[in-house]
């Protein structure tokens, strides 16, 4: 177990539509502690996942699941190593285009109609905003990964690019997985619930709240991106090593991903 304390804590500006996480940094390390369910245990297995992929190590953000310290309480999270160098900084999708137009870029995009053209109006504003040519590769892969692991939070304020203090753009590291795998227990996803229907119930939130839509919308205007060679002996030594989380709580989310494997053959080798 790691402590933390009150110096350590900090305030996020992404906005969550989860609730607020409460969130740390030590030195070069950050830990989030668990809020609605399970979150520590989707960052980790997600991100061990796609060691497993043909995505590069810093394409996204690697997890490990933590038990914390604070303030008298002992919560389940995850911790993850500080990416950003000091001349570097995240900046959302959302504000990002507020800066530049003085208005909110969900609203303009929901003002479109259509998964495509939605998708296309932002991938559209923020090449050129950025100069980075291959945002919609990116926002491809971003898809195919909520997709496969139902992750419910991606939205304007949680998608981001890195900005450095000479107005110079780079990739963000894909990080923010919490919210997939049906992690919300304490509302949207009883850990008694039928893992199939509920399943079906979870929604995307980028362009639309259909996940296979969305990435269907992707795939069609930048093509297929992302490339798994995990298998079932994978997910389940990932699990294994998460002895902080009830079997039970494991067992489910092997399961999801077990349906998600079978539903999405054509993503893996």
């Amino acid at each position: 177990m790691v402590e933390v304390f009150e110096n350590d804590l900090q305030e996020m500006n992404r906005q969550s539509s989860k609730g607020n996480q409460l969130k740390w940094r030590n030195g070069n390390v950050w830990y989030k502690a668990d809020y609605t369910g399970y979150e520590g245990l989707a960052e980790y297995v997600i991100s061990h996942l796609l060691v497993k992929s043909n995505l590069k190590q810093s394409d996204y953000v690697l997890y490990f699941p933590e038990e914390i310290g604070y303030k008298q309480q002992v919560y389940c999270g995850a911790k993850s190593m500080h990416f950003l160098t000091d001349d570097w900084q995240i900046i959302t999708l959302e504000r990002l285009f507020q800066n530049q137009y003085g208005t909110g870029l969900t609203k303009a995009v929901y003002s479109i109609e259509g998964y495509k053209e939605r998708l296309k109006f932002i991938v559209d504003r923020i090449i050129e905003l950025t100069g980075l040519s291959e945002f919609g590769v990116y926002m491809s892969r971003l898809l195919t990964l909520d997709a496969f692991f139902l992750n419910e939070d991606r939205h304007m304020h949680n998608i981001a690019v890195l900005m450095n203090g000479k107005g110079e753009f780079a990739y963000c590291p894909i990080f923010d997985n919490g919210a997939g795998l049906l992690s919300d227990t304490t509302m949207d996803y009883p850990l008694s619930g039928d893992v199939v229907e509920m399943m079906q119930n979870a929604g995307a939130k980028t362009v639309g709240n259909d996940f296979d839509e969305q990435l269907n919308a992707a795939e069609e205007l930048y093509g297929q991106h992302t490339i798994f060679s995990f298998n079932k002996k994978d997910v389940n030594a990932i699990l294994d090593q998460a002895i902080l989380y009830p079997q039970i709580t494991r067992e489910r989310v092997a399961e999801i991903i077990y349906l998600q494997m079978r539903k999405y053959q054509y993503l893996f080798k």
